[in-house]
């Protein structure tokens, strides 16, 4: 596996894979409608703007596998003052979950976080029905502090919870 900065040339490859796990893990709380239509269009305008303009807080890391992407991380450092620097998008393929590919971005995300935002702690957004990806974080020291409401693109309204880590250099320590 081999881990790397993203840059322009990837933007298929990432909205590929966003809207891939979108669709596989998204249908409960997605319109059928903008899963098969429009998810893929909507990531590509995205990732266009992420990495054509990419903001100075920004980092975008990606995990590849003979030269093919089996997963991704997006951070945005001190995104939020009172919870800090955020994951914004961690996504791996369905072929390599389970495998320590998501522990392992999540630590180098947080090593980068914890390089250039020290004075940060770390959150993400999940879904309140993800009740695997809420197991994951929880393993890895995540703790659950409030709760909101994610506006999708197609129009839902769907509950999700903000997991935060106090602590970055401990999740490092941890992954």
């Amino acid at each position: 596996m081999i881990f790397r900065e993203a840059t322009h040339k990837d933007i298929s490859s990432i909205a590929h894979l966003h809207a891939l796990s979108w669709q596989q893990n998204y249908s409960q709380v997605l319109s059928a409608n903008y899963l098969n239509d429009n998810v893929f269009n909507d990531r590509i305008d995205i990732w266009r703007l992420r990495l054509n303009q990419p903001k100075t807080n920004q980092f975008v890391l990606l995990a590849e596998n003979n030269g093919v992407l089996c997963g991704f991380i997006c951070i945005y450092g001190h995104h939020h003052c009172k919870y800090g620097t955020i994951i914004d998008n961690l996504h791996v393929d369905s072929e390599s979950k389970g495998k320590g590919l998501g522990t392992a971005l999540i630590k180098a995300g947080a090593t980068w976080a914890y390089q250039h935002f020290s004075e940060s702690s770390l959150y993400l957004e999940v879904l309140q029905n993800n009740i695997k990806a809420r197991g994951f974080y929880e393993s890895l020291g995540a703790n659950n502090i409030a709760q909101k409401v994610w506006h999708t693109p197609c129009g839902n309204k769907v509950n999700e919870y903000i997991y935060h880590w106090q602590d970055i250099e401990n999740l490092i320590n941890q992954c």
